[in-house]
């Protein structure tokens, strides 16, 4: 059984977390993708592989999904960015963690350098989504749709038997979130995983995200046939093998 905790970290926001606490100054972070939540089942294996192997474990949930608190579409890059921050320094305060961000979670990952260098010490990326605010979704948006999303600040997206309100205010916040044209020169591992029929995310993102991590040990794992998500049994088990190396090597 899962239990899920809240921290409030304004008046209006509380977040909820998933958390195993342990002795040991290593943790493993997970951060959701876009309109995502806590309730998949990659934060409830990696919280189990972390129990079983006396690991400290925490999965963020940004506000606006699942039961944080919030409206989604008053939620940013930067706002989620400044939660996962918040919520890191308050529950693991100065432990050790190992990053791993899946789709949009990989981008938010990144963001985290700034504030934890020193105690960042490893990274996976699962389908990772960088910058793809304005590279995948608005790019394809028709001119029609442009116009909407500016003149109502929102467009309503239907995909996949769902429906994404898309505000001008998140595509615009996504500007300020560049990373790809950063470097970051931490020495730690980074190992990025993209399924070569993702239809999401193209693979050119994770191309462009290793090439940011200057001095990392770093490797790109494209998965024959995967799919965006990479969580079917057989890839999960490449996932977690490669979270045994990265934590071997701390």
């Amino acid at each position: 059984m899962n239990k899920y905790k809240f921290l409030q970290i304004s008046k209006s926001i509380k977040i909820r977390y998933l958390h195993h606490n342990s002795n040991n100054n290593l943790y493993i972070v997970f951060l959701h993708g876009f309109m995502s939540d806590l309730n998949g089942e990659k934060p409830k294996i990696f919280k189990r592989f972390c129990k079983n192997n006396k690991l400290g474990f925490l999965a963020i949930e940004y506000s606006g999904h699942g039961k944080s608190t919030g409206e989604f579409t008053k939620g940013n890059v930067t706002k989620w960015t400044n939660q996962v921050k918040k919520v890191i320094k308050r529950v693991l305060k100065k432990k050790d963690f190992i990053l791993i961000g899946s789709s949009m979670g990989s981008w938010i990952s990144v963001n985290q350098f700034k504030f934890f260098s020193k105690q960042i010490k490893g990274f996976i990326g699962i389908g990772s989504a960088p910058e793809f605010l304005e590279r995948v979704m608005w790019k394809k948006f028709t001119v029609k749709m442009k116009k909407e999303t500016i003149d109502k600040g929102v467009y309503n997206l239907k995909h996949g038997g769902f429906e994404y309100p898309i505000t001008y205010q998140l595509i615009k916040d996504g500007r300020k979130n560049l990373v790809l044209n950063k470097k970051i020169n931490a020495k730690i591992p980074v190992t990025l995983f993209h399924g070569s029929k993702d239809e999401a995310v193209p693979v050119i993102f994770s191309k462009k995200l290793i090439k940011i991590f200057n001095n990392a040990n770093k490797k790109l794992n494209i998965i024959k046939n995967g799919d965006h998500s990479l969580f079917a049994k057989k890839y999960q088990s490449k996932i977690i093998r490669e979270l045994k190396s990265i934590i071997s090597q701390y």
